[in-house]
């Protein structure tokens, strides 16, 4: 595979955790809105529900490919697609970071 669809790769996959994060927040941040105050136990049964969902969501955008390929007998081109995820996840993070202070 070619170092450019790797990189592309790896940046796809992190918009992707930010999209589903940003979703996720937007959910959070309106949730009381949305469904109102939590006066029982099954509010926080589905907040943690979410909580594992949510992990599961972004391990897979962020191991589902390098896994495949690793499988593939492609561990190279795994090991540098999961770097790449890793590096654009940091470089969205710091980003968002300064967002943050700027705003």
């Amino acid at each position: 595979m070619k170092s450019d669809k790797l990189i592309l790769g790896g940046l796809a996959s992190s918009v992707g955790v930010l999209i589903y994060v940003s979703a996720v927040a937007w959910l959070l941040q309106n949730g009381e809105k949305i469904f109102g105050k939590m006066q029982n136990f099954w509010g926080p049964v589905a907040f943690l529900l979410l909580f594992v969902f949510s992990a599961a969501i972004t391990g897979a955008l962020v191991l589902g490919r390098p896994v495949w390929l690793f499988l593939n007998n492609q561990k190279k081109e795994a090991m540098r697609l999961f770097s790449y995820t890793i590096a654009w996840l940091f470089i969205v993070t710091v980003i968002m970071l300064g967002v943050n202070i700027i705003v």
